[in-house]
C-alpha cells in the first residue's frame, strides 16, 4: 500500500521481468510476443508427445487406476519446481524464452489436467467412488508436494559450496 495520492505501481505480468528496469526492458525487446508464442507452441508439442509416449509405455488396463496420468502430473510438477529455482532464484536469470518454452510449453504440455479430469469421471462412471475421491485428492496433493520437495532439494543442491578439486 502506498501513501494517499501516490499511485500504486502496476503489477508485473511476468514476475521475472520488470520493464521498469532498463536492462530487463532491453533484454526482452528482441523477444516479441510471436517469439514467446512460438517457444510455447514448440515446447507444448514436445511435452504433449512425451505425455503420449508415457501413456503408450504405461497403459492403464480397463478398470485400473490411472497410474500413468498420476505419475506424469507428479513428475511434471517436480520438474516445474526444479526449473523455477534454476531460472529465477538467488539472482539467477535465464534467456527470456527458457521459461515459456520449458515451463509453459514442455511441462505445461506434459502435465495434464484434462486427462486427470477424464480419468476421475471414468472412475465415477464405473462406480468406484472411493478410488475416484482418492485420485481427485491425491493427485493435486502429491503434485504440490512434488513441487515443494523438488524445489527444496534443488535449492539445497545449488547452495552447496563447490568442492575443491
Amino acid at each position: 500500500m502506498t501513501s494517499p495520492g501516490v499511485p500504486e505501481p502496476a503489477e508485473a505480468i511476468d514476475p521475472d521481468v520488470d520493464l521498469h528496469v532498463p536492462g530487463q526492458r532491453a533484454e526482452t525487446a528482441g523477444h516479441g510476443k510471436w517469439w514467446v508464442l512460438s517457444a510455447i507452441s514448440v515446447g507444448g508439442v514436445a511435452g504433449a508427445l512425451a505425455r503420449y509416449a508415457a501413456s503408450l509405455l504405461w497403459p492403464a488396463a480397463e478398470g485400473a487406476f490411472p497410474w500413468a496420468t498420476f505419475w506424469v502430473n507428479v513428475v511434471g510438477c517436480a520438474l516445474i519446481g526444479v526449473l523455477m529455482v534454476l531460472v529465477s532464484e538467488h539472482g539467477r536469470s535465464a534467456h527470456p524464452l527458457v521459461r515459456p518454452f520449458l515451463g509453459v510449453g514442455v511441462l505445461g504440455g506434459f502435465t495434464t489436467f484434462s486427462t486427470y479430469a477424464r480419468d476421475f469421471t471414468e472412475l465415477l462412471e464405473r462406480e468406484e467412488a472411493g478410488t475416484a475421491m482418492a485420485y481427485a485428492g491425491g493427485t493435486p496433493a502429491c503434485a504440490l508436494g512434488a513441487v515443494w520437495l523438488a524445489a527444496s532439494v534443488t535449492r539445497w543442491a545449488v547452495s552447496r559450496p563447490a568442492v575443491a578439486r
